[in-house]
């Protein structure tokens, strides 16, 4: 499902930073949201350390990041110091942001069908709409610099 050119869905999620967050409040600004399986997993470590080094580039874009997964906030907290980011993470224990966003179904991994969140990207623009959608990241640790790539008209 594309969410290219549509109004980003609603979600509002307890944050990292102790406070809830919606779309609305990221108006003006260029969102990238990230989804990813779990808190402190080789790949999951190595796509959220690719968005951190990157950062202060993103940051200079007028772009914000969030990083979704159905962690507690008690894990984001322990990932976030131990790998230093400095964006905020949101915790999506019900998956119903995710699943807006077809970012939790069915995948396949080794051959196998499971539901579970699919390492995905979304990129709002600052009227809301989704500029960019990548429904299937493929190789985490490169996928940030993809994202800027592509923000800075280079993809």
């Amino acid at each position: 499902m594309s969410l290219e050119g549509k109004a980003a869905p609603h979600f509002e999620l307890e944050g990292s930073d102790g406070r809830k967050h919606t779309p609305a409040e990221y108006t003006g600004k260029t969102v990238i949201i990230y989804f990813y399986p779990r808190d402190n997993t080789p790949g999951c470590t190595k796509e959220a350390c690719g968005f951190r080094d990157l950062s202060p580039l993103l940051t200079d874009l007028n772009g914000v990041v969030l990083g979704v997964s159905k962690d507690s906030l008690k894990s984001h907290d322990k990932f976030i110091r131990d790998f230093g980011l400095p964006f905020t993470l949101l915790s999506d224990p019900d998956c119903a942001m995710m699943t807006a966003y077809g970012a939790f179904g069915e995948k396949t991994l080794y051959g196998k069908k499971s539901m579970g969140t699919i390492r995905s990207t979304v990129i709002i623009g600052p009227d809301g709409i989704v500029i960019k959608q990548w429904g299937t990241v493929k190789k985490a640790e490169t996928h940030p610099a993809e994202v800027l790539a592509y923000l800075t008209g280079q993809l």
